[in-house]
């Protein structure tokens, strides 16, 4: 069967979702670049591979796929390589519930509310709305809160090992700690700020970084 096919951009949260999946999985695979903000959209071809226009989505031999989530799991149980997905049933729905906290509440405000208003949308010559800052902050900490207390005292999100909670969360991370506002909120929540310390540091993660991306200790 041919390697992979990952249709997706290097900027995106939930490319790079899958591409650390991958990465952690030692799966050799293709990234077509689809910029789904270019003028007129999402190419024709790519809206057959996903009907809403997002990205990422995916192919391997006859498996078209789309939501990152969904691809994850697909890769960890397709690929050999280290699992990463917990063993029982309650480790799993655990896992699947970070998931879901990071996506319905924690990623609009983590990076819409932080990073674009803080970071992108000045790069881009456009003024930061700080009333959407000021809403994005506690969010954030109460998304922040909610983690640190389902992580306990384990080192990853899920429990003893790595698995697709910290490949979903590291991603929406690395864009948090990038203002300083974002830095100086998980410096709050030290066992969330030792995690993210130890993934920025993984390989899979370094492979992975966003265009501009700071290295974890450079000033934001």
């Amino acid at each position: 069967m041919p390697s992979p096919v990952l249709y997706g951009a290097t900027y995106s949260v939930y490319t790079r979702i899958v591409r650390l999946a991958l990465a952690e999985k030692g799966v050799a695979y293709r990234l077509e670049e689809v910029d789904v903000f270019a003028p007129g959209g999402p190419p024709p071809a790519h809206l057959r591979r996903h009907p809403f226009g997002r990205i990422p989505a995916f192919e391997h031999g006859e498996v078209a796929l789309y939501e990152a989530g969904a691809i994850a799991r697909y890769v960890d149980e397709a690929f050999a390589g280290p699992p990463l997905q917990p063993d029982d049933a309650a480790g799993r729905a655990r896992m699947a519930q970070i998931m879901s906290l990071l996506d319905a509440y924690t990623f609009r405000p983590m990076v819409y509310g932080l990073y674009v208003e803080l970071i992108d949308r000045p790069a881009r010559g456009q003024a930061t709305d700080r009333a959407v800052v000021a809403q994005a902050l506690p969010q954030t900490e109460r998304c922040l809160a909610a983690l640190a207390d389902l992580m306990g005292a384990a080192p990853f999100l899920a429990g003893p090992r790595l698995t697709l909670a910290d490949t979903h969360a590291a991603p929406m991370f690395a864009l948090l700690r990038w203002p300083a506002p974002g830095a100086a909120l998980l410096a709050r929540f030290a066992p969330l700020l030792a995690w993210w310390r130890a993934m920025a540091a993984r390989p899979a993660m370094i492979a992975t970084r966003f265009p501009g991306e700071p290295a974890e200790g450079c000033d934001s």
